[in-house]
This record gives C-alpha cells, structure tokens and sequence, in this order.
C-alpha cells in the first residue's frame, strides 16, 4: 500500500515537535538547494510521501546535532540514494557550536530605547575573529568579497565588521555562506543607491543631509523587513 501524500504544512506540523525552528520557507529554500524533490499536484501544490518526510528530517538533524554545511549533507543523501548506509557522525563537541561563539565583550549591544549613539568598536584583526567566533579564512573571504573591512584609514575592525561577522557565523548552519552574503550585500547596494538619491537635494542645499539620510534609511530597512516577512508568510 502507497504511503500518503501530505502538503507542506502537513509535513511541517509532522516535524515541529522534534525541530521547533522548521518553517515552510526553510523546506522550500532545502527544495531549491537541490536537497529535497517533492511531487507536484496537476494544481502546483507540493506532495510529501514518507521518504520525502524522513529525509527531510535526517537533513534537520545532521544540521542541529553536526553542523554540517549543506554541501556535505548532500553528499551523503547521494550515498543514501545510491543504496549506501549514511556515513556515520560523531556527536559534536560542545565548544564547535558557532551559535556559542560572539564574546560578550564586543557584541552589538541591544537596542536603546532612548536614542543614544553607541560606543564606538575598535578591533583588532585577531579580537574581530576571537569575538564573532568566524575562521580565518571566513573572515579572508569576506575580505576578498569586500563584505567586510577596516575603517578606512586604520587597521581596526567597527561595529558594522563585527555584526556582519556574527551574522556570517549564525548563518552557517542554515547552510548559507559568504557567497549568499553577497548577495545580500548586491541588495544593500541597491538601496542604498536609493538612499543616495532621495537625499540629494538635502546634501545639495546643505541642510539636514545627515538626519535625511538616517532617516530615510530607517524608513527603508523597516520596509525591507516588512516585505521580507510578509513573502515568508505563504
């Protein structure tokens, strides 16, 4: 007898007891890395059978309990497919988690609830590694990608190095690196430009630039997030 066929949000209520941070988007973004093929209704609709169901929880565990990038994850499911025994995991130590990593010292503090301008960071190269708990080579590829870098002028690491620095390292067990920051920062690029010109005619006149500036791209970070979590809702 044929196991049934279940929708996502079906195979989402099925997993959530075991993996609580499961969301539809997240099982969409493992179906377009190439990690999961679902069937498809004549409607459009994706249709999960049980073997679906237990990879999609075998990908979930390997990333929570080993911290594997999802390159090797999909390595091993072609093992699996092929009629092989999944390679075997050591459990991970506990110092290897990278959620653990940013010192106290010089993480972002949380926001303010009155507007105080925050302490300046000033880090060394070793100190920006040390605090957001990135390699070395991470943090070259960063470098080469101009994600992240000095203050200009100086050798020392800011602020905005070392939040995109913890970010990089949370990110990783979701299975996105340095090459989806760039595409992040492309984004970033983009409004910026948008910034650029709707303040012109302050930086032209010489007057407020700096508040319209803020001001502005507060306004377009809230949009963005606004837009980002309404297109994860469906």
């Amino acid at each position: 007898m044929a196991s049934p066929m279940r929708s996502i949000g079906q195979v989402l209520s099925i997993l959530k007891p075991e993996f609580s941070d499961i969301s539809i988007s997240k099982i969409r973004f493992l179906e377009s890395e190439g990690l999961l093929s679902p069937e498809r209704a004549p409607s459009g609709y994706r249709k999960y059978a049980q073997v679906d169901i237990d990879r999609l929880a075998y990908i979930l565990r390997v990333q929570r309990d080993h911290y594997l990038p999802l390159k090797v994850i999909k390595e091993h499911l072609d093992v699996m497919d092929a009629g092989g025994e999944p390679p075997s995991l050591e459990a991970p130590a506990a110092q290897a988690t990278p959620l653990a990593a940013p010192a106290p010292s010089h993480t972002p503090e949380p926001a303010r609830t009155e507007r105080q301008p925050p302490k300046p960071v000033r880090m060394s190269r070793r100190e920006l590694i040390s605090a957001s708990g990135i390699s070395e080579a991470t943090l070259l590829d960063l470098e080469r990608l101009q994600i992240v870098g000095p203050k200009r002028g100086t050798s020392y690491y800011g602020r905005e190095a070392l939040t995109i620095c913890v970010v990089a390292n949370k990110l990783m067990p979701y299975g996105m690196d340095v090459r989806h920051l760039r595409a992040i920062k492309q984004s970033a690029e983009r409004e910026a430009g948008l910034v650029e010109q709707a303040i012109a005619p302050f930086v032209r006149r010489r007057t407020h630039a700096n508040e319209a500036a803020s001001e502005v791209t507060r306004l377009v970070l809230h949009a963005h997030a606004a837009m980002m979590h309404t297109m994860l809702e469906h």
